[in-house]
């Protein structure tokens, strides 16, 4: 059966406090890409969204042109039907079989005037929305402009330091293979407690070096005698004293 390596207090320091250094030289580096792989998604996203709207209006439009070439196609049946009943006028027996067939012309003439205002209403209905088809254009545009050139600088910082940070995150995940594991747990919680990352910390002038609270000498005292883990009292981060600080390199 395999044993588990027990670690002294000191070695346990010394490997949470050289995670912490390759760790905070990873965040230096998303530090350096600011908020550009954020605004880069959500450019992307916006323009997405953008592209279904403009697709919808141009199914709209498409549908209000149906709409207007049946209703051309109306008024042409309506027309024909009138010339067809005008034509019928001059052979009527009597003066019902005129009337009958007047009201039939004057139905038709009557469906050709609606049919002309639907098309007069879907014109404008077309002209509006070719407006917003326009202005979804334009937006698309200035967006894809301004997304190439946040891609560009992203692209060119992601360049100059790819092959580094890929060196980092392999030295971060075999780091993490030595830190004792409960130590582990606490630096991962400790870290996402904090946007600057800092869950191993110096003593600065006789203070935390996260929460700049101070610290007693005494529990200094403590810190530098390494028999066991110190977090400040205050923001729970792990103490280390400089010297330790000063021997782990990465």
């Amino acid at each position: 059966m395999a044993t588990v390596k027990e670690y002294n207090v000191e070695e346990k320091l010394v490997s949470v406090l050289r995670l912490q250094k390759i760790d905070s030289k990873l965040d230096e580096i998303q530090i350096l890409k600011g908020e550009l792989p954020i605004e880069v998604r959500d450019l992307e996203d916006e323009i997405e969204g953008l592209n279904h709207r403009l697709a919808h209006i141009e199914d709209e439009i498409k549908g209000i042109q149906d709409f207007v070439a049946a209703k051309k196609n109306a008024i042409k049946d309506a027309e024909a039907l009138a010339k067809k009943y005008e034509k019928q006028q001059d052979n009527v027996k009597n003066s019902r079989e005129f009337e009958a067939i007047s009201k039939e012309i004057e139905m038709q003439q009557l469906e050709i005037k609606l049919a002309e205002k639907h098309i007069r209403d879907a014109n404008d209905d077309i002209k509006e929305k070719s407006r917003s088809l326009e202005v979804a254009k334009r937006t698309i545009g200035d967006k894809e402009t301004n997304l190439k050139h946040k891609k560009g600088e992203l692209e060119k910082i992601i360049g100059e330091t790819e092959k580094e940070e890929k060196g980092f995150e392999k030295q971060s995940e075999d780091a993490r293979t030595k830190v004792d594991a409960r130590l582990l747990a606490a630096y991962e919680k400790i870290r996402k407690n904090y946007r600057n990352g800092l869950a191993v910390v110096t003593v600065v002038r006789d203070s935390c070096g996260g929460c700049f609270n101070a610290i007693p000498p005494q529990r200094q005292a403590e810190i530098r005698h390494r028999k066991k883990i110190i977090v400040c009292e205050h923001c729970g981060r792990i103490l280390v004293d400089n010297d330790l600080d000063a021997t782990v390199t990465i």
